[in-house]
């Protein structure tokens, strides 16, 4: 019985965080399946399949797997712990207006889902990616140390939708590869962890305040 009702917890869990969020991206969201760990998938659509002790039928079940994937619209919830990719942006005293920067590296692993394709690797030998730019107004009663302590303090999550289209491939620093997955970005919700507050959305490739 404590396994039945731990699992409908979790079931239900999901479902209230999820239940007020901007209608544009919940339509993405509901059109989409849901990943249960970001970490497996990249494993199976990588498919790297190098090394004297891989499967021989590496390769055969990665296209397999990549058929079965690309082109369709995935979802996935990025945890506070794991948000990484954000970071504060410009905050207006004046106004309360924001920006929040996203880099398009959702990492899962050793592999990562990127919007687009990197072309070159920084000084570190990390993928170089363009950030996406979204923005919103504070609630009452933050001001520039408030937005900031949000994001230092690991106070932020992330929901994505992406269509797999390819892997794509860069020079490691030091010998080998990198992989990762060629996808296209169809919506990113960032929201305030605690109150489940929207902070920012990017979808149909800008920031949804833009007019």
């Amino acid at each position: 019985m404590n396994r039945i009702l731990a699992a409908a917890f979790a079931l239900l869990v999901p479902t209230l965080a999820l239940a007020d969020v901007d209608a544009r991206f919940a339509k993405l969201r509901d059109d989409s399946e849901a990943l249960g760990s970001l970490g497996a998938f990249l494993e199976k659509y990588v498919g790297e399949c190098d090394g004297a002790f891989v499967d021989p039928q590496c390769k055969a079940q990665a296209e397999a797997f990549r058929k079965k994937y690309t082109g369709k619209k995935l979802y996935m919830i990025i945890t506070e712990d794991d948000a990484t990719m954000l970071s504060a942006g410009d905050f207006n005293p004046g106004t309360s207006e924001y920006t929040i920067n996203i880099t398009p590296f959702f990492a899962g692993g050793k592999y990562a889902v990127t919007h687009g394709a990197p072309k070159k690797t920084d000084a570190q030998g990390n993928p170089v990616m363009n950030n996406l730019v979204v923005s919103g107004t504070a609630p009452d009663m933050w001001n520039g140390g408030t937005f900031a302590r949000v994001f230092s303090t690991r106070g932020v999550r992330v929901q994505v939708v992406f269509t797999p289209q390819s892997v794509w491939t860069l020079p490691k620093k030091g010998g080998g590869k990198i992989y990762g997955v060629n996808s296209r970005v169809e919506g990113v919700l960032v929201t305030e962890g605690r109150s489940g507050g929207q902070m920012g959305l990017w979808i149909n490739g800008k920031d949804a305040n833009q007019k």
